[in-house]
């Protein structure tokens, strides 16, 4: 076991653990909308509200997370993948995913990074990519995955790139979505740690008006419609995560060592990966894509003409369609 990983502390799950409040805070909205008027907006609770059952919590590291498992009684050999979000996202924006993996007989295990969604913060402060990797290797402990898939989103294939280094053994396949190369120097590396976390507090959460948000999205992020409960998954996203875990990953990923060591850290794999774009991507080039897929030893490219950044609520369906088919090819 690597030695980093050695020094955490083991997953816990008593019976008596309880869901975090920003769960209950949640679940109790979710009642309150049972009971409008509004027939969408009932349907939409009562969808959600279907989705808490596969709710599940567990104390990673210290910290409580939660997890959706699609699947929490499936047999043994049931084709598992752990779906990563991305930053300042939460585990629902892979929900219509989710759905459309279990057509296809494909467990998904989607979990929330702590400090982001329905997991607590972390007491301790720390959301460096080093804790982050550690904690995914303890929910897989605890789920008792012997091999299984990854698929990650955007700031969450750092994740999923780092852990992917230390346990390629366990690894079937991965499938790298919105995530390439990032072009960086000594400048952008002292600029990003400040900017972001200033665009996220100034801006971002400044927009609390629905419409607003999506006229930001399509501007910047999206290429495809998106419903209003779409808008309304991106806003409790923005809602549940903590300002500091923003600031962390913003400060750690706009590291020169972070940003360099990618293309090595794809070239050790031999793990079959999937990068996928979409051409009109603002945030993470296609090209930048193909160019730290062309550093895979066992890598494929798929570009997406009409899709920006946000794969997995544009195109639920395909995203899904991309998993499964990349699961395949272990």
């Amino acid at each position: 076991m690597n030695a980093a990983h050695a020094a955490t502390q083991p997953a816990t799950t008593p019976s008596s653990l309880r869901p975090t409040s920003k769960y209950d805070l949640y679940a109790s909205e979710i009642l309150a909308r049972l009971q409008s008027k509004n027939h969408r907006t009932k349907q939409y609770a009562e969808y959600e509200q279907g989705l808490l059952s596969n709710s599940r919590f567990v104390a990673l590291n210290g910290t409580v997370h939660h997890y959706h498992d699609s699947h929490p009684t499936a047999p043994p050999d049931m084709p598992t993948v752990i779906l990563i979000h991305g930053w300042d996202c939460w585990w629902m924006w892979w929900h219509k995913v989710i759905g459309f993996l279990s057509e296809k007989g494909i467990r998904s295990i989607a979990y929330d990074l702590k400090g982001h969604g329905w997991s607590d913060d972390d007491a301790k402060r720390d959301y460096s990519l080093n804790s982050l990797s550690q904690e995914l290797h303890l929910l897989v402990e605890h789920l008792g995955l012997a091999r299984y898939h990854l698929a990650s989103f955007s700031l969450g294939s750092f994740v999923a790139l780092d852990y992917a280094t230390r346990r390629s053994d366990e690894i079937e396949t991965i499938t790298f979505f919105n995530f390439g190369y990032f072009p960086n120097n000594p400048t952008l590396s002292k600029i990003i740690p400040k900017a972001i976390p200033f665009l996220f507090d100034k801006v971002v959460r400044k927009l609390t008006w629905w419409p607003a948000l999506y006229a930001y999205a399509r501007l910047t992020l999206a290429r495809n419609p998106a419903t209003k409960e779409d808008i309304f998954v991106g806003m409790n996203s923005i809602r549940f995560v903590t300002g500091e875990a923003i600031r962390q990953t913003a400060e750690q990923l706009a590291k020169m060592e972070v940003t360099e060591n990618l293309p090595n850290q794809v070239a050790m794999l031999n793990t079959p990966i999937l990068f996928v774009a979409g051409k009109g991507d603002q945030v993470v080039s296609w090209k930048n894509t193909k160019k730290l897929f062309e550093h895979a030893r066992r890598g494929r490219f798929e570009l997406i003409k009409k899709c920006g950044h946000l794969i997995t609520l544009e195109l639920p369906k395909r995203t899904a369609e991309l998993i499964a088919d990349q699961m395949s090819q272990k």
